[in-house]
C-alpha cells in the first residue's frame, strides 16, 4: 500500500496539535517581530525566536546586518535593562545612525575577541547573562558542535541569537532552525534556506535602506542627470615677447657691465 501524503491526509486526521509538514510550523517559545511584515509572514510564529540560534549567511560579514535586525533589537531593549552585546564585530557601529533608528549607541557592548576560542566564549558568557537582551556574534570559523552548544545556552535563558557566517557554510550542517541568507545592494533579498515549514523557493525582498535614507535615494535615481556646465578654455598665459625679453636681458648685462 502506498504511502499517505500529509497534504492529502484527511481532515479527519489532521489532529489541531500535530504539525503537517506542508504547513508553516509554530515556533516553540517566545517570538519579536522581526519588523518586516513580508518576512514575518514565511517565519515559524510570525517573528524571531527568542531562545535559539538564527544563522545569517552573508558574502561580506556587515552587509546588511543592521537593516535586518535594528527593529527587533530596539524592540528588545525596550523589555530589557541590559545592553545589545555584539561579539567581534567587523566594523564599528556607526552611533548617530542607530539611535535615529530606535538604538541608542550607549546601549551597545562591542567585544573584541580576535582568537575564534576567544569569540565562542565571549559569546556563551553573554547568553547566559540574564540582563542582555540580545546577542550577535560573527563566528565564521565556529564549528556544528560549537554552535550547539550556543544554542542550547540560548535556548535555556530566552535570549535573541544572530550568529553571523560566511557564504562558505552554507552546506555545513547546523543546529539553527532558521537559517537566511542575505544578498542585494538595490533590495535586500532574503533566502530562507532553513525553517520549520515546507522550502521557500523565491527569497523576500526588503528594502535596502531604511526610512528617509530610502527615499533619498530613490529620488537622486529617478531625477534626470544634469549637464555639466560647459568647462571654459584656459586662459592663456601672460608671457613675455620674444623682443620684450630679449630687451630685458639686454638691459640687464648692460648694467652689469657699468662701472661701478
Amino acid at each position: 500500500m502506498s504511502a499517505l501524503r500529509l497534504a492529502e491526509a484527511p481532515s479527519s486526521l489532521q489532529l489541531p496539535h500535530v504539525w503537517q509538514g506542508g504547513e508553516l510550523g509554530c515556533q516553540e517559545g517566545g517570538v519579536t517581530p522581526s519588523g518586516h511584515g513580508e518576512l514575518d509572514a514565511q517565519l515559524p510564529g510570525q517573528g524571531w525566536p527568542v531562545g535559539g540560534l538564527v544563522e545569517v549567511l552573508q558574502s561580506q560579514p556587515e552587509d546588511h546586518a543592521w537593516r535586518l535586525l535594528l527593529p527587533a533589537l530596539a524592540q528588545a531593549l525596550k523589555e530589557h535593562t541590559g545592553p545589545v552585546v555584539l561579539v567581534h564585530p567587523p566594523r564599528v557601529p556607526f552611533g548617530p545612525s542607530l539611535r535615529a533608528q530606535s538604538l541608542p549607541a550607549e546601549r551597545l557592548l562591542w567585544l573584541r575577541a580576535d582568537k575564534p576560542a576567544a569569540r565562542l566564549w565571549a559569546t556563551e558568557q553573554a547568553l547566559r547573562c540574564s540582563e542582555v537582551a540580545a546577542v550577535l556574534a560573527w563566528l565564521p570559523q565556529a564549528k556544528n558542535a560549537e554552535l550547539r552548544r550556543l544554542h542550547i545556552a540560548s535556548q535555556q535563558q530566552g535570549r535573541l541569537f544572530f550568529a553571523f557566517r560566511p557564504l562558505t557554510t552554507r552546506n555545513d550542517s547546523s543546529p539553527a532552525r532558521l537559517r537566511l541568507l542575505l544578498e542585494g545592494r538595490e533590495t535586500l533579498q532574503v533566502h530562507v534556506l532553513k525553517r520549520r515549514g515546507p522550502p521557500l523557493s523565491a527569497p523576500v525582498e526588503l528594502a535596502a535602506h531604511a526610512g528617509r535614507l530610502a527615499e533619498v535615494l530613490q529620488a537622486r535615481r529617478a531625477a534626470p542627470a544634469q549637464a555639466m556646465p560647459p568647462v571654459p578654455p584656459p586662459r592663456p598665459s601672460r608671457q613675455p615677447s620674444p623682443q620684450l625679453a630679449t630687451h630685458r636681458s639686454l638691459h640687464a648685462l648692460d648694467r652689469l657691465a657699468m662701472p661701478g
